[in-house]
């Protein structure tokens, strides 16, 4: 059999995808002067419904397609979440705690998550996660630029929280891109 094959886990990473997105959208836009928290949640919301149309649109009616192994079963998945997971929370603590400077935490999720997301683009093969973790990790290190800068913690939250949500929206959509090719190309 040749032919693109679709990744294990659209439905569960798009959801996962989404979700987070929303997240960070919704937490970090209310530091904003009105109306801002309302326009930037209202186009989350819209942006997410929209998605999950989409997607549950595709899981209905589209073929399964091959499986690319791996996914939330692999072995490698987990240590990558727990590494995050300790990095994090580890971080959080430091930030919180010791340097007592909370308006950088939401940077640090924004680094530590975007580059969790190079270590699943080698285990699961998926070159996207490299241009999620990129574009989440610079999200990060320019929310701890502008918090150096004298930015507003509002700002800085803009910056890493509000961008990385958008962020999982754009890889939420492109994985459905990729998927609706993937079905559209005949399997031979």
């Amino acid at each position: 059999m040749t032919g693109t094959r679709r990744h294990d886990g659209l439905v569960i990473g798009s959801l996962v995808a989404i979700s987070f997105g929303t997240v960070f959208v919704m937490v970090n836009s209310g530091g904003l002067a009105a109306p801002w928290p309302l326009v930037i949640r209202a186009t989350g919301v819209v942006i997410a419904a929209a998605l999950l149309i989409v997607l549950f649109g595709r899981a209905r009616n589209g073929p399964p397609g091959p499986s690319a192994g791996g996914g939330f079963q692999d072995r490698r998945y987990w240590l990558i979440v727990v590494a995050e997971a300790i990095a994090l929370f580890g971080g959080l603590y430091v930030i919180n705690t010791v340097l007592e400077r909370p308006e950088i935490a939401i940077a640090w999720v924004a680094v530590v998550v975007g580059t969790h997301f190079f270590a699943l683009a080698w285990a699961w093969g998926m070159s996207l996660f490299h241009w999620l973790g990129a574009a989440m990790t610079v999200l990060g290190l320019l929310g701890f630029v502008a918090n150096a800068f004298g930015a507003s913690p509002a700002t800085v939250a803009l910056i890493a929280g509000v961008g990385s949500g958008f962020c999982l929206y754009g890889a939420a959509a492109a994985g459905l891109l990729q998927a609706r090719g993937t079905r559209d190309k005949v399997i031979t």
